[in-house]
């Protein structure tokens, strides 16, 4: 299930977001926590299964035309059971009504192969 951020969240979020190659350095993930809490554009989602935080989705909204996912992690003992793809598929239904929904560069790969699947 797909949960807004919030702050109460934070710990976790970092912790999440941090099997990112990109946000390694605590610094950088400090200052993306502190994007997504203060920055209207920027969204973070949770992925909650049962009673655990397991991955996490991030999205900018850029020029009020495009949802931009720059962040999709799943801890890593929940890799390759398709949670990934269940938070792309997620954050499509909830915006792309609104917003062509695409991928960052880093992680437009994974993010065509998710939907690829669907085809």
């Amino acid at each position: 299930m797909l949960i807004r951020y919030k702050n109460n969240y934070e710990k976790i979020a970092m912790g999440l977001l941090s099997f990112m190659p990109d946000e390694k350095d605590v610094k950088n993930l400090q200052q993306t926590i502190q994007n997504y809490e203060t920055e209207e554009d920027w969204h973070l989602y949770l992925w909650k299964q049962e009673d655990d935080f397991i991955g996490a989705i991030g999205i900018i909204i850029k020029d009020n035309m495009s949802a931009v996912i720059q962040h999709v992690t799943v801890d890593p003992s929940h890799r390759n059971l398709g949670i990934g793809k269940q938070m792309i598929d997620k954050i499509i239904e909830k915006y792309n009504h609104k917003y062509e929904v695409i991928p960052e560069e880093r992680i437009s790969k994974f993010f065509h192969k998710c939907i690829q699947v669907d085809n």
